[in-house]
């Protein structure tokens, strides 16, 4: 027995403009849309619940397609610095965090980017000591390829001025070799991999916090990459800490990217692509091919106009990088490839040129940020998808333009360009890392202003409202082989809802992130009402 729901504006996204007054829905999928009376008059027999609208506006529901869902728990449960303007204002919420531990137990905070402080710089671990060198401190950078670490955290990972750096990372040093407890991409592992164990019921709780809010926000699902990085058995234990969670109480549909690293545990364990159910599953292999453009670690083509002798660096060698594509083939499996850097990105275009996925699966670029026309000409060839992030344009100028210089910047995060070239894409928030709310996505694909200077950066990359909400519904769906039944309101299509207390298409940009949720709907069942 089913839903009608009426009463608003129903925005279908099959095309631009394609509006309907109602939508009956049971057991979770979208049966028929039409118009009011037709539906009332067709379902009378069947209908048990009525949802009105009242004036409001329902899309196909948002889905995040690239985010890390218990990151973004840690977060809102961590110490948050990503609102921070100086160093001083984090060291002095830092000095008022650790009256609140245990002796001994670990600071960590998240989410500091001194690209949007007033004077720029790096802390380092002295004045970390001066807080504490009872406690571990770790602070994780926004962009998450790189951390600071104290004394102590460097002395428990038995880091000495000897310590070698590892391929695809960097300990920065003083001028007498010592450690400054700045350590970059994979050298963050040295630090990470001491911090003890978390639990899975620890997860648990991380998950919910998260998809609780993530709901909040009109997300009815998200891309995450989250099944490598807790400890022992972490591949078990995440995928088991969603399981309990996610499923007939509590619905959104997380689609689990699967880190290199354990991707040979999912295979012991007899899973494969796909596989899990409507609210959990199992998505394309996770590689890393360079860091970030904030610690000046993906990997150009040409060096960092503000550092001369410095291109980045690559997460792997070559040879490694072609070894964990060939590993991922062998399986089947699609690949998803952070790449941020051109020169990171045409060695990933390279690679799968020379091993295409032939099983129907989609390959996906993550980032995709730096480009020239080589790059969109060989993309435009292949069948690839690019998981881009809009709000990166917001967060990273103009700081972006001394690392690029002029010429490069103005090529880079060409979002209308990949449209245009039918390239398809999604859209996520690579949160924590960046603001969750799909809104604020929105709002920066189509204005592409800076929460810096206020300025707008290449006007002529900007986005539809239609295109942009595309990204996060459409793209989506697309991007993991859903395009038949999620993305768009449709006969067969899944009963899922992002309902709006305005019009998208109507309210002005300056205020699309101030629009309300308010409802989000998964499989058919009210998730969150404001």
């Amino acid at each position: 027995m089913g839903t009608l729901w009426y009463g608003g504006t129903i925005y279908a996204m099959t095309k631009e403009n394609e509006v309907y007054e109602a939508v009956y829905t049971d057991k979770g999928k979208i049966i028929k849309v039409g118009n009011y009376a037709e539906l009332m008059n067709q379902y009378r027999m069947s209908i048990t619940h009525i949802e009105d609208l009242h004036g409001t506006c329902m899309y196909p529901g948002f889905v995040d397609s690239h985010l890390h869902i218990v990151g973004h728990g840690e977060k809102l449960k961590h110490l948050d610095l990503s609102a921070m303007r100086s160093a001083e204002e984090v060291l002095s919420a830092l000095d008022d965090r650790i009256k609140l531990l245990e002796k001994g137990s670990w600071l960590i905070a998240e989410g500091w980017n001194e690209n949007q402080w007033d004077v720029p710089r790096i802390i380092d671990r002295i004045e970390l000591d001066q807080i504490s060198t009872d406690h571990p401190i770790m602070l994780t950078r926004v962009c998450r390829h790189a951390i600071i670490a104290n004394s102590k955290a460097i002395e428990l990972a038995g880091i000495t001025k000897d310590q070698i750096d590892p391929v695809g990372g960097k300990i920065v040093r003083d001028a007498t070799g010592m450690p400054t407890g700045y350590f970059l991409d994979t050298a963050q592992e040295l630090i990470k991999q001491i911090i003890p164990d978390i639990s899975k019921e620890t997860l648990i709780q991380l998950i919910e916090t998260s998809v609780n809010d993530l709901l909040a926000l009109g997300l009815v699902g998200g891309h995450t990459e989250d099944l490598g990085y807790y400890g022992k058995d972490s591949f078990t234990k995440t995928l088991g800490a969603y399981q309990s969670v996610l499923g007939e109480t509590k619905k959104f549909r997380a689609h689990l990217l699967v880190h290199h690293e354990v991707v040979n545990d999912m295979v012991h364990a007899g899973l494969s692509y796909g596989d899990g159910n409507d609210f959990v599953e199992l998505g394309a292999m996770k590689i890393f091919s360079d860091g970030a453009l904030g610690g000046r670690t993906a990997w150009l083509r040409a060096p960092y106009t503000d550092d001369p002798e410095n291109k980045g660096i690559p997460t792997h060698s070559e040879m490694k990088l072609e070894e964990l594509i060939t590993h991922a083939r062998s399986f089947g499996l699609p690949v998803a490839i952070h790449a941020i850097g051109d020169q990171a990105i045409l060695r990933v275009i390279q690679l799968l040129q020379k091993y295409p996925l032939n099983n129907g699966r989609r390959d996906r670029i993550i980032h995709a940020q730096i480009v020239d026309q080589e790059i969109i000409d060989k993309l435009t060839k292949m069948n690839i998808t690019l998981d881009i992030q809009p709000s990166f344009v917001a967060s990273d100028f103009p700081w972006v333009i001394k690392r690029l210089g002029e010429q490069r910047a103005k090529q880079a995060y060409p979002w209308k360009t990949y449209l245009e070239k039918e390239i398809p894409c999604a859209a996520g928030s690579d949160a924590p890392i960046e603001n969750v709310n799909p809104l604020a996505g929105i709002k920066a694909a189509v204005l592409r202003q800076s929460s810096i200077d206020r300025n707008i950066y290449q006007k002529e990359q900007q986005l539809s409202i239609y295109e942009a909400i595309s990204l996060y519904t459409k793209g989506s769906a697309y991007i993991i082989n859903k395009e038949y039944e999620r993305g768009i309101i449709s006969p067969d299509y899944v009963a899922d809802f992002t309902i709006l207390d305005q019009d998208l298409f109507k309210v002005s940009k300056e205020k699309i992130d101030q629009v309300r949720v308010v409802k989000t709907v998964v499989d058919g069942e009210v998730m969150f009402q404001r």
